[in-house]
């Protein structure tokens, strides 16, 4: 992702008979404090008399200034041959009218975005500094640009850029009738008596400046904004932030993505993980950061003594920026959900609360959590399948296995560990009046747990939380005196896109996390820690991510000041930056971004070995034949980055999956809707032979779903289905067939244990074809499937099919 454009700058060299260097103005000699040139349209919007008008019109007045500008050059071309006009000839075709204006106000929407760029235009620090050593080797400097402002314009915005700047010429496209392109590049060489072999021209524009400067023998160094691959992310981000934040997509982003580029351009790449650091996760947490320190100042205000704390272990990265960026003292606590509901378990009910939240839990997994493994418990786990029950079901059950005070007594050892530690990282505990928690959120249970361990050991600091990303209606019993927050919370983006952003945030949390394994205890003031279970090549990946944020954040904090930006100056445009920023890495991936963390697996944090691979396409492929698209876009784990594994599978369905994320994933046209029904027979091992009429669906893509009940209550050993799919396709793609249990219909497709059919299982009659393609040779050519005997109360068998060379399926009405 690196542009690398410090070393570019170090390689120019004067020609050997000194001539001259020009330089392009915008995007390479001046930057802009916003995302791309249409904020310099937002802040002439805002300075316009329209926006007093018409707040709310800032899209329209934006698009339609674009427009203008479009409809101006076409115009141009097509009267005069070339495209280049004047501002005043684009806002000739601006529509007064609609923002109830008349033409009389052309100067001043003109004066409003000339406004604008004096406001927004920096000079580049890096350019600056190369423009400076050539002017003082004797080499003549100046500058051409292709722009609507006049020469004189362009002047003023050089000087207010850059005081005291002198150049030997300036040269604008809209005053000469000519482009970089075309023929500005002759006109400055016979103007200003320069020979092309000793000249030089640096700019951003691959056509115009190097292209256009070598056509006429001018050496040319590129300086892009970005690769390909930074601009590729951020034209995603402003796709994310359209769809998820609730104040839309803004331009003025306070020079954020300008510094972001900057800072890359200056980096020297060294691995994927590195760069990913220093383009995408260093802005989001340098944000993070400077909301911490607001609110932290906020609270000290107020307070006689106040701690900062970041919480271990995906606190880890976020204490490590806090450090890089200021002096304030902070501390690290590893403290993990499960230690915390145990320490603070004067009742069942925060074990009942934890055990809840698990999908599934062993009596090895119990133990581990509650330090104890009860006989009632073991009995429990003993009747179910494998030993393994649902976490809401042991939970509903735990006040009948165990005695309270068995739990009471261990939380109340393990308390008295923790507070210990506590004291050893924070000698000031006692004297504490506020104590600000930091971490990535969610609901807060940490900061919940130590607030009722607080309570019980007589400790009257206030708890602070700040958090990442904050499930509001998770602290809804939150102390009056304490409170929380997070940069992301539902006033950025709403309840629906939250609950997506953390079903996939797993990967942030193996990014920022610590290299150690989670808490086990403690003892005499130290941590014990479990034995960490990710393998020495992720480990050193997100090291490297790291090492890529504290580059990032070390840069970023010299050169904002230097460019005059304060890209945090306004913490709820930085809310939405930061939203779209991480909602962009964890819901619409790059296929670089999957290459780089599709390997990485999970670490489940719950006194388990469990690791879970982020991504797995291959179960959520076959979720969409067992369900629908949308159905499968609430999916639980696995996969845990069930983003990446909808992109794993095409670009097309991580979209329609950040659709679904977004709340605009219509139901009927991407759901499953009926178009028709098929017989289909079952035959059992003694001959009994039935008919039943099941439904076909059709998808959002055009595919067929078939799915086929079958119940224990049939008491069969084994039994035959004859499924006549060429009633449905002569010719097509077979997906599955595969098979799920449950206690219902709907559980059992709900199940994630999705079995294929082996081959042995599955024949063809009357077709032919191989792998999943098969072309019927006849009417009534069926797919063959033996099946022993459903074990659950129901199993369901579903078939995919892709039809080949057809028309689209219709819905039934």
């Amino acid at each position: 992702m690196n542009v690398h454009t410090t070393a570019m700058l170090r390689d120019v060299q004067t020609p050997t008979v000194t001539n001259s260097v020009s330089f392009d103005i915008f995007d390479t000699f001046l930057v802009r404090a916003c995302t791309n040139p249409e904020g310099v349209y937002e802040r002439a919007f805002q300075l316009s008399p329209a926006f007093a008008l018409f707040p709310d019109a800032s899209v329209s007045y934006v698009e339609h200034r674009r427009q203008a500008e479009a409809r101006a050059r076409k115009e141009a071309l097509q009267r005069r041959g070339s495209p280049e006009v004047g501002i005043a000839d684009v806002y000739r075709f601006f529509p007064f009218r609609l923002f109830r204006l008349t033409r009389a106000a052309l100067p001043e929407l003109v004066a409003a975005e000339f406004a604008a760029e004096l406001n927004l235009c920096r000079a580049n620090p890096y350019v600056l500094a190369k423009y400076q050593e050539m002017r003082a080797t004797g080499v003549r400097t100046g500058f051409i640009s292709d722009t609507y402002w006049s020469v004189s314009q362009l002047g003023e915005l050089l000087q207010n850029a850059c005081p005291g700047l002198v150049w030997d010429f300036l040269y604008a496209s809209g005053e000469s009738g000519t482009n970089k392109g075309d023929g500005l590049f002759p006109v400055y060489l016979a103007e200003q008596g320069v020979t092309p072999d000793c000249a030089v021209h640096l700019g951003d524009n691959l056509h115009a400046d190097i292209d256009g400067a070598k056509r006429h023998g001018i050496a040319a160094l590129h300086l892009p904004q970005a690769s390909a691959a930074l601009m590729s992310v951020f034209n995603r981000e402003a796709q994310v932030a359209r769809l998820l934040c609730r104040a839309g997509a803004s331009t003025l982003d306070g020079g954020a993505r300008t510094l972001r580029r900057l800072v890359a351009s200056r980096v020297p790449p060294r691995s994927g993980a590195f760069d990913l650091g220093v383009t995408v996760l260093g802005p989001a947490m340098h944000a993070f950061d400077a909301f911490i320190a607001d609110r932290v100042a906020a609270i000290d205000a107020g307070s006689g003594k106040t701690c900062v704390a970041f919480l271990g272990r995906d606190g880890f990265l976020s204490h490590q920026v806090w450090h890089a960026a200021r002096t304030e003292p902070a501390v690290y606590l590893e403290i993990n959900r499960r230690v915390g509901m145990m320490a603070s378990a004067d009742t069942l009910a925060p074990l009942v609360e934890l055990i809840d939240k698990l999908p599934a839990i062993d009596g090895a997994t119990f133990a581990a959590i509650a330090k104890c493994l009860p006989h009632g418990v073991v009995a429990f786990l003993a009747r179910c399948p494998d030993g393994i029950a649902a976490g809401r079901k042991l939970a509903a059950a735990l006040p009948d296995l165990l005695d309270e005070s068995e739990i009471t007594t261990l939380a109340a050892g393990l308390r008295s560990e923790l507070m210990g530690y506590l004291r050893t990282q924070l000698p000031d505990l006692d004297r504490c009046t506020d104590l600000v928690l930091v971490d990535l959120g969610y609901s807060g249970s940490i900061q919940k747990s130590l607030r009722r361990i607080f309570d019980i050991e007589g400790v009257t600091a206030r708890l602070h939380g700040l958090y990442l990303l904050t499930l509001d209606d998770g602290f809804v019993e939150c102390s009056d005196d304490d409170s929380y927050e997070g940069i992301i919370s539902d006033l950025v983006v709403t309840p629906h896109v939250k609950r997506m952003l953390l079903r996939n945030v797993a990967l942030l949390e193996q990014l920022c996390c610590a290299p150690t394994g989670s808490v086990l205890g403690y003892r005499d003031g130290a941590v014990l820690h479990e034995p960490h279970l990710q393998s020495d090549h992720q480990l050193a990946l997100a090291g490297d991510a790291q090492a890529g944020t504290l580059e990032y954040v070390a840069m970023a904090c010299a050169l904002a000041p230097e460019l005059g930006m304060a890209p945090h100056g306004n913490l709820d445009v930085a809310a939405g930056t930061v939203a779209a920023t991480l909602g962009r890495l964890l819901l619409l991936p790059t296929d670089s971004d999957l290459q780089l963390l599709g390997t990485l697996r999970h670490d489940v944090n719950l006194g388990t070995t469990n690791l879970a691979p982020l991504i797995d396409d291959s179960v959520l492929a076959a979720f969409q034949v067992t369900q629908s698209l949308p159905d499968a876009c609430i999916a639980r784990d696995p996969p845990m980055w069930l983003a990446g594994s909808f992109a794993a599978i095409s670009p097309a369905q991580g979209f329609l999956n950040l659709l679904f994320g977004s709340n605009a994933l219509p139901a009927d046209i991407f759901g499953d809707v009926k178009c028709g029904e098929i017989d289909v027979s079952l035959v059992s091992a003694t001959g009994i032979a039935g008919t039943v009429k099941v439904g076909c669906y059709r998808t959002g893509f055009g595919d067929m779903r078939i799915r086929i009940p079958l119940s224990r209550s049939m008491a069969i050993r084994t039994v035959t289905v004859t499924v006549p799919v060429a009633r449905l396709a002569k010719e097509a793609v077979i997906d599955g067939p595969f098979l799920q249990s449950g206690e219902s219909v709907r559980q059992a497709l709900r199940d994630s244990r999705i079995v294929l059919l082996a081959p042995p299982q599955v024949r063809r009659s009357g077709m032919t074809g191989s792998n999943r393609y098969y072309s019927a040779d006849a009417a009534d050519a069926a797919l063959v499937i033996e099946l022993l005997a459903p074990t659950a109360a129901v199993t369901v068998l579903s078939i995919g099919l892709t039809p080949l060379g057809g028309g689209r399926i219709l819905a039934m009405d």
